[in-house]
């Protein structure tokens, strides 16, 4: 273990994730983890880190940081126009940062929601199996918080030799975040609940996302959706999943995210494919959803291509 970042300024809300704090949701322990997990998961292996390790997630407004220690490191996710002192670094690229130098991010170019990660992996200490933050119960992460002022964070220092500087995606595999493109998605468990006539409504119309949005779940707004009748807004609390589209009372659909409570009330009328996640997570407040159904059987084909990507990343 060495120490790796000193935080200067905090930024907006900056965190230790890793992919969740997963086999605990039978008590009600929520999962959290990476609003983005492909984002931090291809950062992870650009430094030769199991793709589960903890990492920074940064939301909009970055950091300022300090290194502490020479490290390789790599940003995934949202464009934040990351400086190493005072020359520009990409994201979907691995660094080599050396002691004293200056971590920074600027004005967000692309996406909301980035993703740091350390040669070795974020050091705290595992709770129920995971590093991520779930801030609202003060779990886990560093101290069970947001990133403040004054933070050293460490880091696993035996990290292998495959944890090198100058491995990146290549253009064609890099994500974009394009606010235009559809959200592909399933029929949710819960269909019988809602008339073909408004999964029509649904799937015709846009959707704007609320500023009442957050790590839990992004509330949007547009044409109301209707349920099959007055009663069947509510159902017996069932499981939820990320990308759970809930429908309340008012008709103004929710898409569930990392910080997710364990079972929802609400009608489920779809479900956003796994792969189509950081589509929705990359966007800001005020940015605009339409929807697109697809089968089962092709969200499975398109997370299996994503799944033997990353593993081949992993070995390349």
């Amino acid at each position: 273990m060495a120490k790796c970042f000193e935080v200067m300024k905090p930024g907006l809300a900056t965190s230790v994730q890793d992919l969740g704090r997963t086999g605990f949701q039978q008590y009600g322990v929520v999962v959290s983890g990476a609003m983005d997990a492909f984002a931090l998961q291809a950062a992870n292996v650009l430094v030769g880190n199991d793709r589960n390790e903890a990492g920074l997630e940064i939301v909009i407004m970055g950091p300022k940081i300090k290194i502490l220690a020479d490290i390789i490191i790599a940003i995934g996710g949202a464009d934040l126009s990351a400086k190493l002192d005072n020359q520009s670094i990409q994201p979907w690229r691995s660094y080599k940062a050396r002691k004293g130098q200056i971590l920074s991010f600027g004005q967000p170019v692309h996406g909301s929601y980035a993703y740091l990660a350390v040669a070795g992996g974020i050091d705290v200490p595992l709770i129920m199996e995971s590093k991520s933050t779930f801030v609202k119960a003060k779990l886990g992460g560093f101290h069970g918080r947001y990133l403040q002022r004054g933070d050293i964070l460490s880091h696993h220092n035996s990290y292998e030799v495959n944890a090198r500087a100058g491995r990146h995606l290549k253009y064609k595999d890099i994500p974009d975040y394009d606010n235009e493109r559809p959200i592909r998605v399933i029929k949710g468990p819960d269909q019988q609940l809602f008339s073909s006539t408004t999964y029509d409504t649904f799937f015709a119309s846009t959707y704007k996302m609320s500023s009442q949005s957050d790590r839990m779940g992004y509330r949007l707004e547009g044409e109301p959706i209707s349920h099959i009748d007055e009663d069947s807004a509510d159902i017996i609390s069932d499981a939820i999943l990320p990308g759970t589209i809930q429908v309340p009372a008012n008709g103004q659909p929710i898409i569930l995210l990392a910080d997710r409570q364990t079972s929802g009330g609400y009608a489920r009328i779809a479900t956003v494919i796994s792969v189509d996640l950081p589509q929705v997570i990359q966007r800001m407040s005020g940015a605009t959803f339409t929807f697109e159904l697809i089968s089962l059987a092709e969200a499975q084909r398109l997370y299996k291509r994503q799944e033997s990507f990353l593993r081949y990343l992993a070995i390349s």
